[in-house]
């Protein structure tokens, strides 16, 4: 039986989740509908559904979410990678991105001799090419590690559209798809049930 570990992108990206329905919520109930007849498991990690709550409201759909999707952290104490210390320095790095970025914002605004108008634009200029060259294509925060560590241990499939994400999981072997096809899959599982 496959197991699928599964992102909060599949269910926030338009991209990724418009293949079940054009609405958000629409969406959710296709995939909570598919993954309930299907044979395969799916997971997802405790942080990773507190993000997801946070982000969408799951109302009456949360009960069905939770018996179609299971909910469980990784072990990360009890891996064979040193996934603690690598958890730490997920948290270090995003710390030490966001103090950099700070202090370039500090030095902008010193450095300019221009209209205080124009620094604010400058900032945010520099602000997004600096979050940009700094995170994208990386691990950064603790939700998109315990997704790749639980797909590890459970030798899953991982179901995510964050381009950091999967290039990490690519770089330990963890198994992929491509989000955008995985109504087509979990249909695919249906038919077989």
């Amino acid at each position: 039986m496959d197991i699928f570990v599964l992102d909060t992108s599949l269910f926030t990206n338009p991209d990724v989740y418009t293949q079940f329905e054009r609405d958000q919520m629409g969406a959710i109930e296709n995939f909570i509908s598919l993954a309930s007849h299907s044979k395969a498991q799916f997971y997802i990690p405790t942080s990773v559904y507190e993000e997801l709550n946070k982000m969408v409201e799951l109302g009456g759909l949360k009960p069905r979410f939770e018996m179609a999707v299971r909910i469980r952290s990784p072990r990360r104490f009890n891996l064979m990678v040193p996934a603690e210390f690598l958890y730490e320095f997920i948290e270090e790095v995003r710390y030490r991105i966001n103090k950099g970025l700070r202090i370039a914002e500090e030095h902008t605004k010193e450095a300019g001799k221009l209209q205080e108008a124009d620094v604010g634009k400058l900032v945010n200029k520099l602000r997004d090419k600096y979050r940009e060259a700094l995170r994208a294509g990386i691990i950064d925060s603790k939700e998109d590690l315990d997704v790749l560590l639980l797909a590890y241990e459970l030798d899953g499939i991982l179901v995510s559209g964050d381009e950091g994400l999967r290039n990490w999981a690519d770089k330990v072997g963890i198994k992929l798809i491509d989000p955008k096809g995985f109504r087509f899959i979990l249909e695919s599982y249906t038919l077989r049930a």
